[in-house]
Order: structure tokens, then C-alpha cells, then sequence
């Protein structure tokens, strides 16, 4: 039988590097724990069309929503569309007024002669102000949007009124500036302003100065720019970076739909690094979404997002359907209200949005964790190849240590960090897994083991290979911890590898320890034979079938991986799922509660009940697939580290008991049978 042995050198590597991915993940969790804080902001538009459905006054709804737990209103740039309503400053197409005019109705004579003399023109549109303070905003911006020679200053008697060369309808929906009466009356009612302000075509410097100029004496919570472009697009971000940190202005990105980094804008990644990544994530529920989602899956919706995924900014939406016996504004209070609770019970303020320190972990950390993460690398190929001397394994390490090392040089350290982190993720599940391979392998078959026993055994197993797991997980992390991993600037590309690579690594160690076939068990052939007898196997139908469906359930396990799921989730999952949210403090993943760690126990016994060695292989793999999702559940670098860890050691705690449970049902189903079994051999 191969003796296969672990270098003493590489395990001291390993746990260099081991101490320094601790380090550094301490680190981490200590800037984790300092961004707590959440705003709950809502559209002040909502507030003031709920304050129409319901027809009561906006001051009583929005004191209301004040108590309920809101903290900013968004207030967005107004448009003509607004203004008709409100009547401050209207804009009105020229035909209308010419209309107006031959229809006998026209009453002003300074009108009537305009008409008459030709000024007024059909296909133009006109700006009447009511509202002086509104009118000189709207006018400001008019010239700045569309230029002098679009935007003309006219005289109706002593009343002045702007003649634009537009599209009436595109001119309603133009954004005309942040409207600073809105922005008052919000700041007035007691909340802060979450300022929507939008980019310039071919915009300056001027015309930036200009937009937070209509911001001071504002109190502004964050700016969340509107449209495809940030305050500057892609060549004036320095201007905008420039007066949001003479405010001290955070910034709010959009979370993308994909929930994978942001709602592309231009400019966006500049200005985050202009600020010092002085940024908080904002998501919102899909609009077409929020009416099918009942009021207490939402508030979940809102504790995972802000919990898992480093949200700070909740831009919520009213429900415009009443629901029980409750009115509309009670429906939407008691919303507001679960939601702050909930939050408050997860451990977060609610107040202006925080932001992460600009955190970057220390180079010197950095190239131990490679060096342990190499040694763990040069450790496999040992188990693989046991032939090897120690002075081969020693120089394949020299080389590949040194190979990160002139790449962190070279100025390519985000790359090779990427590529150690893939490592990680990849060798340590599989190390943990051929540990216990060897454990068991050095054990001799026991054909009776008793039911305690085993049990200890399989635990035992299962914990000392999670702890290995583990071990990659906190490389993992520690290699990537940075503050654009924790905002999505940059992701682990890579997820979907770790879920394929670790079978094929522990398929390939099984191979050099055991026989598939069960005919030399414990001296097997070698890989190259064992691969040619697979391929050469004779296949029924039902085996083709089998692997056909196999085949299938890869496909969508695969595709169920990473950021971007291609397999939607049934819904009895999502049921599933919601209740192991609310039972854990982290939900564990299904692949490890449900298939990865159960399959290990099984695996365990497999071997000790002397079950066909090809089932011991199948459930090898499958175990390895538990151990692989504990360490690719830390690349999600948005979730706090210590929810990460919790979901792993829940997965392991509950995965574990399921297996023993269905070990148990195994045992009691084998002696059921076999006492029917004697009491049949006995009657005859």
C-alpha cells in the first residue's frame, strides 16, 4: 500500500500564512463592524402622493413617516411635468397660445400684441414664472441645458417670460435643476435630502459649481446621481470629487438589478476612488416587484440586503394598495416601521448612510498568504505524486513563491492576489478531503462497526476536514480583503471553477489511493490504467441513462453558481430558503446542508459498512462539493466575514446532523430487514 506523506515544511508554510490571513480577516470584521449605519430614505414625491390618496395634509404623513423610521427624502430634479401641477412655473406650447388667440379667449392685450406681431410662434414653447424664486432656478438652468440661442428673454408688459426652441414634450420631461423650495421644505420637516441630480450635456466646471451651489444651506444626507452619467460624466469628475469633499458629501451607488456592483454610470469608479471611497451601497425594490412581495417578506428583504450584501442606503417605495383593515398611510407606516426595527434588531443605526475606511491589506500579510497558499498548491502535487523528494517539492515551491513575488513587483499584485484566492478556494477543500481519505485508508475495513462508533468517526471526519476547508476560506478572504472587493468594484471571477475543479482534484487523489472497481482496493492500479478501464467500460442503457441525469443536475448545479444564477430557483426553494433565513442567523447553503456535508457521513459509512468501492467514489465526490461551497461562500467579499463564517459552521452543524440522521434511518432500515430476513429463515 502507498504510504503517502505530508512535508513538515510546507504544513509550517501553511500556517504562516494561516496566521496572517487571520490577521488580516480580524482587520477586515473590525471595518465591517464599524459601517452599521443604514438611512431609510424614500421618494418625497411618494410621500406627497400618499398624502393625495389618502387627502390629508403632507406635513401630517410626513411627520408620520418621520416617526416611523424614515431619515432622507430623495428629492429629484424637477421637470415642467411638476411644475404644470404646481403652478410656480409652467411652460406652454406656442400653439396653444396662438389658439388662444384666435379663438377670442386670449384676454392681455401685452399677449394679443405679441401674437400679433409675430413673436409667439406655433411650434415653439413659452415659460411663465409665479414664483420668483422658482423661475430664476428653472431659468438658470434653461440657458445652461439648451444655450442662448435656443432660450430667448421676452416681455409681456412688465412680466418676463422665456421663449424656447423645443419639442413641447421633451421639454416637460427635461430635468431643470434640484429644486431648492422641495429641498427646504424636506430639510424643514425634519429629514435629510437625498439629492438625485442629474449630468449636463457637454458639461463644465460652471455648470457643476452650479449644482451645489443650489445645494448649500442644504442638509444633505448622500447624492445619488440619476441617469447613465455621474455629476461630470467621464471628463469632469474631478470637479464634482473636488466640491462633494469640501462638503463632505458621501456618494450612493446603485446597486445593479443583477445584484452584481452597480447600475453602470459614467464617471462612477472616479469619483469613488476621488472620495476615498466615501460610498454607500443603495438598493431598491424592483418597482414591478414590490406589490407581488407581502409586507413581512419585504422587511426580510431588507434585513438580507443590508446584511449580506454592505446596503446602507434603502430606498423604499409605498405600497399603494391597503392591506388587513388598515388605511393606506397606516399600511405604509406599519412597513416603515417593521423595517427599522428589523434593522435595529440586526444590529444596525439608522441615520445617515456610512461608509467603509479606506481599507487595503498589508503587502507583508499579503506575500504570506501566497506563501502558504503555493506551499498548500505544492502540498496536492505531493499527495498526487508521493515519488516526489522533498527537494523537488522545495524547489517547485522556491519557484512558484517567487514567481508571485516578482508579479507583486511588477506592479501586478491585484492579479496574482485574484489568482492565489482561486487557489485557495480551490486546494484546501481538496486537501481537506484527501485527509481523511488518508484517515480512513489507514484504518482497516471493519465489517460490523457499531452505530456509536461510526457516528464519532463520521463527525470527527467531517469537522477535520471543514476546519482544512476553513483554513482556505480565511486565505480566501484575507487575499482579497480590500475595500473595492467589500463595494463590488472589483469580484472574485472565478466561482463557478471552484464548484467543478475541487471533483476533478479529489477524483484524481482517490485514484492514486483506492480502486474504483474494488478489485485491488487498497493497492490500485495506476491513474493512467484506472482512467482507460473507465473509458473502456461497457454501458447499459439504464447506466447511460443515469449519467444523462447526472449529467443534467451538473449543468443546473453549475449554472445555479456565482453572481449570476442562469437556472432560475423553483419556488418551493425560495419557501425553503425564507425559512432558513429567518431560522439561522446565516442560512446555510443548500448544496452544503442538503447534499455536500449529508454525503459525507454517508461517505463515511460507505466505507466502514464495505459498500461497492465505486459508491465510496460517487460520495467522495459528492462530499467534496459541501467542503468546496463552505470555502466559495467566502468570495462574495460584500458579505461581512462573520456572517460568511457563521453560514459555513451552520452548514457543517445541520449538514452534519442530517446525515447522521439519515446514517441512523440506514442502520435501523438494515436491521429491520435482517430480523425479517432471520424471522423468515426460522418459520421455514
Amino acid at each position: 500500500m502507498t504510504k503517502f506523506k505530508y512535508n513538515r515544511l510546507l504544513i509550517i508554510c501553511i500556517i504562516i500564512g494561516l496566521i496572517a490571513a487571520v490577521v488580516v480577516n480580524i482587520q477586515r470584521y473590525n471595518v465591517e463592524q464599524a459601517n452599521k449605519t443604514v438611512d431609510l430614505a424614500i421618494d418625497y414625491e411618494d410621500m406627497l402622493k400618499l398624502a393625495q390618496m389618502e387627502g390629508l395634509p403632507t406635513e401630517e404623513v410626513l411627520s408620520r413617516a418621520k416617526e416611523a423610521g424614515i431619515t432622507s427624502l430623495a428629492v429629484y430634479e424637477t421637470t415642467f411635468e411638476k411644475l404644470n401641477k404646481n403652478g410656480k412655473t409652467i411652460a406652454i406650447p406656442g400653439s396653444q397660445l396662438l389658439e388662444s388667440y384666435y379663438s377670442g379667449t386670449m384676454s392681455s392685450p401685452y399677449w394679443r400684441g405679441l401674437v400679433a406681431d409675430g413673436t409667439i410662434k406655433g411650434d415653439e414653447s413659452y415659460v411663465v414664472g409665479h414664483d420668483l424664486q422658482t423661475y430664476l432656478e428653472v431659468k438658470e438652468d434653461l440657458f445652461r441645458r439648451l444655450g442662448d440661442d435656443r432660450v430667448t428673454v421676452l416681455h409681456a408688459g412688465s412680466q418676463e417670460f422665456l421663449a424656447v426652441k423645443a419639442n413641447h414634450e421633451e421639454l416637460l420631461k427635461m430635468n431643470l435643476g434640484m429644486p431648492t423650495d422641495e429641498m427646504q421644505a424636506v430639510n424643514n420637516a425634519g429629514f435629510y435630502v437625498l439629492a438625485r441630480p442629474s449630468n449636463y450635456k457637454n458639461v463644465t466646471d460652471d455648470d457643476i459649481d452650479a449644482v451645489f451651489k443650489r445645494l448649500d444651506g442644504i442638509n444633505v444626507s448622500e447624492i445619488v446621481f440619476s441617469g447613465s452619467e455621474t455629476l461630470g460624466g467621464l471628463h469632469h469628475t474631478e470637479r464634482t470629487i473636488e466640491q462633494m469633499k469640501e462638503r463632505g458629501l458621501t456618494l450612493g451607488a446603485i446597486e445593479h438589478v443583477t445584484q452584481l456592483q452597480f447600475y453602470p454610470q459614467d464617471g462612477l469608479f472616479d469619483i469613488i476612488r476621488g472620495l476615498d471611497y466615501k460610498v454607500a451601497r443603495l438598493y431598491a425594490i424592483p418597482k414591478d416587484e414590490q406589490p407581488k412581495l407581502k409586507m413581512d417578506t419585504a422587511v426580510e428583504r431588507w434585513a438580507n440586503t443590508d446584511q449580506e450584501r454592505n446596503i446602507r442606503i434603502n430606498l423604499m417605495r409605498i405600497y399603494e394598495k391597503p392591506v388587513d383593515d388598515m388605511s393606506l398611510l397606516d399600511t405604509n407606516m406599519q412597513y416603515i416601521s417593521m423595517t427599522k426595527d428589523k434593522l435595529v434588531e440586526k444590529g444596525f443605526t439608522i441615520d445617515k448612510a456610512s461608509s467603509f475606511e479606506p481599507f487595503f491589506g498589508n503587502r507583508i500579510l499579503q506575500i504570506l498568504m501566497l506563501l502558504g497558499v503555493c506551499a498548500a498548491g505544492v502540498m496536492y502535487i505531493s499527495l498526487i505524486f508521493p515519488t516526489l523528494s522533498d527537494r523537488r517539492l522545495y524547489a517547485l515551491l522556491g519557484v512558484c513563491f517567487i514567481a508571485c513575488l516578482v508579479c507583486m513587483i511588477l506592479g501586478k499584485g491585484s492579479l496574482i492576489r485574484v489568482a492565489g484566492a482561486l487557489a485557495a478556494a480551490n486546494i484546501f477543500p481538496v486537501l481537506g478531503m484527501i485527509s481523511q481519505l488518508d484517515v480512513i485508508r489507514r484504518n482497516r475495513l471493519v465489517g460490523k462497526l457499531k452505530f456509536t462508533s461510526l457516528l464519532f468517526k463520521s463527525v470527527k471526519a467531517i469537522i477535520c476536514a471543514s476546519l482544512i476547508s476553513f483554513m482556505g476560506a480565511m486565505y480566501l478572504s484575507g487575499i482579497l480583503a480590500d475595500v473595492e472587493f467589500f463595494l463590488e468594484m472589483n469580484i472574485f471571477r472565478g466561482i463557478k471553477l471552484t464548484f467543478v475543479l475541487p471533483l476533478i482534484l479529489v477524483a484524481l487523489a482517490f485514484m492514486k489511493r483506492f480502486d474504483i472497481f474494488g478489485e485491488k482496493l487498497l493497492n490500485p492500479p495506476n491513474l493512467k490504467v484506472q482512467l482507460k478501464r473507465i473509458l473502456n467500460m461497457n454501458v447499459s442503457v439504464k447506466v447511460l441513462a443515469g449519467f444523462l441525469v447526472a449529467l443534467v443536475a451538473a449543468v443546473i448545479f453549475i449554472g445555479r453558481s456565482g453572481h449570476t444564477a442562469g437556472v432560475p430557483v423553483p419556488g418551493i426553494e425560495l419557501k425553503l430558503r425564507a425559512f432558513l433565513e429567518q431560522a439561522f442567523y446565516a442560512r446555510p447553503r443548500s448544496k452544503e446542508l442538503f447534499i455536500g456535508h449529508p454525503a459525507f457521513i454517508l461517505m463515511m459509512m460507505a466505507w466502514y459498512r464495505k459498500w461497492p468501492s465505486a459508491v465510496f467514489f460517487i460520495l467522495s465526490i459528492i462530499a467534496t462539493i459541501g467542503q468546496g461551497s463552505m470555502v466559495e461562500t467566502f468570495a462574495h467579499m460584500r458579505t461581512p466575514v462573520f456572517m460568511s463564517l457563521m453560514r459555513g459552521i451552520d452548514g457543517v452543524i445541520w449538514g452534519c446532523v442530517l446525515g447522521c440522521v439519515i446514517m441512523g434511518a440506514l442502520y435501523l432500515w438494515q436491521y429491520v430487514t435482517s430480523s425479517t430476513d432471520r424471522s423468515n429463515s426460522l418459520n421455514e
